[in-house]
């Protein structure tokens, strides 16, 4: 029987669809057809080029009502959110907006003698191994600008969101983007590492844990492919004394809650000055209790389920340990089962950074705040981390 990969759906625990991983030998032919399409594309301008991604993303566009009912089942996000419908038409218009500057020559001064220029090259086939939480928008961080730079991709989704790349695919075979070009896999782990140690990917763009990136330096060694990781993240808060109080517990509940916490760049953990430290946390626990857990299918919910109960048991031991070691629980929800995705958002206070959930990613819906006397203080702490991603004051 042939290996396949299954969507286990954070609602209700039941296979939401599955489907066989590529053998060799269909491997080995989109491999073979990215290449040949390469000359041409290359030899595309950058303006038609552009044009097939307007193209493709008017087709995604088009889908965004299934897509956000999709995504509800396959990683948990609410319905009532959209989708990433705004994010990735942002993102798309504006990497097209940008490629003619962008990818022409540059020529450095004059110099008698001689004739100067760097070109931009396409580097060739690029492999993008796309996240389950962003899964759209990750994805369009390198497929779109890796096309316009007159590239050939090929992309493995996380398992947890599959649909997602079989979307891709239908957008661009609407757009008609000329064959060869696009390819979306279904892979097993070892089928992956034996694809990046093959000497035929040129760039490898990966988003994920800090133990996935390691694994693909070691499967990409003496490729010389390049590399692109986006790997954890522990993204600290700061806010200080002159902040403007409403809209800094506004964005920050949103920036730590949104997607159940699941965000590569959400905050994790938020430094207060001192003067303002009680009003901006009854302020930030009294929007925090407005969240409604629930099935995301429902448009009342705002907090759905995280992708997998495994993920939310990390989140739930972490926030044992802090409260063994004397944090102070402001939410109390209750009702909190064990090995359930379901998890409601918590808010720590009496935290310091001898506890995993100020130090140690999270990725879910918890965040410590701590008070700070001055700015030398909370950039000590800020930094006081392995990680190293997004910050914010």
């Amino acid at each position: 029987m042939s290996e396949s990969v299954k969507i286990i759906s954070p609602i209700d625990g039941s296979v939401y669809a599955e489907r066989p991983v590529a053998s060799d030998a269909a491997v080995d032919a989109a491999l073979s057809s990215a290449r040949a399409a390469l000359p041409s594309w290359r030899a595309t301008p950058v303006a038609e080029r552009a044009r097939y991604m307007l193209a493709f993303l008017d087709a995604l566009l088009a889908m965004n009502d299934d897509i956000a009912t999709e995504l509800a089942w396959q990683m948990g996000r609410p319905i009532r959110y959209g989708g990433e419908k705004g994010g990735a038409e942002e993102r798309t218009r504006a990497i097209v907006a940008m490629a003619e500057e962008a990818l022409a020559p540059y020529y450095p001064p004059a110099k008698p003698g001689f004739k100067r220029y760097i070109a931009r090259e396409p580097l060739g086939i690029i492999m993008v191994i796309a996240p389950w939480n962003y899964p759209y928008l990750t994805s369009i961080n390198t497929i779109v600008p890796g096309l316009l730079a007159g590239n050939a991709i090929i992309l493995k989704h996380a398992a947890q969101t599959l649909l997602v790349g079989e979307r891709f695919a239908e957008a661009f075979r609407r757009a008609g983007l000329p064959k060869g070009l696009f390819h979306n896999l279904v892979l097993s782990h070892a089928q992956t590492e034996k694809l990046i140690g093959s000497g035929r990917i040129d760039h490898i763009n990966f988003t994920g844990s800090v133990a996935g990136g390691r694994a693909i330096e070691r499967a990409a060694s003496g490729t010389f492919a390049s590399l692109g990781l986006e790997l954890g993240g522990k993204d600290p808060a700061y806010v200080r004394a002159d902040a403007k109080l409403d809209h800094a517990i506004e964005n920050l509940v949103d920036g730590t809650f949104y997607n159940s916490g699941q965000c590569c760049c959400g905050i994790e953990r938020i430094y207060v000055d001192a003067s303002i430290y009680d009003d901006f946390v009854d302020g930030f626990a009294d929007l925090t209790r407005k969240y409604v857990v629930g099935n995301p299918l429902e448009t009342s919910t705002t907090l759905g389920p995280m992708a997998r109960a495994s993920f939310a048991d990390t989140v739930r031991a972490q926030t044992a340990e802090a409260l063994r070691k004397g944090a102070t629980p402001l939410i109390k929800v209750g009702g909190d089962k064990p090995n359930s995705p379901y998890l409601a958002p918590e808010v720590l206070v009496n935290v310091n950074h001898q506890m995993e959930v100020m130090r140690e990613e999270s990725f879910g819906p918890v965040v410590g705040i701590m008070k700070v006397h001055d700015d030398d203080e909370a950039v000590t702490l800020m930094n006081d981390s392995p990680y190293g991603l997004t910050a914010s004051i």
